[in-house]
């Protein structure tokens, strides 16, 4: 089994874990109280779910600045960056 495999597998665990079944109950962008916390220029979509989880993109790994969320619907393929 290939190491991108069983990362894949262990980060799908995790994630089903804390989000299988959650309902999205809000979606916003981050506030500017948010952006300067994270020491980001930019501000995320966010999506709040049912348990208090928030769920934001980021640029990459580290958290070098807001990144956009893409979608597969034809009138919303991307909550962007603001």
């Amino acid at each position: 089994m290939s190491n991108s495999v069983e990362l894949k597998a262990k980060w799908r665990k995790d994630a089903l874990k804390h989000l299988k079944g959650r309902r999205i109950v809000n979606v916003r962008w981050m506030t500017a109280a948010e952006v300067d916390a994270f020491g980001w220029y930019s501000s995320a979509p966010v999506l709040e779910l049912d348990n208090g989880v928030e769920i934001l993109a980021s640029r990459d790994d580290e958290g070098n600045d807001a990144g956009a969320l893409f979608t597969n619907l034809k009138d919303l393929p991307t909550l962007p960056v603001i």
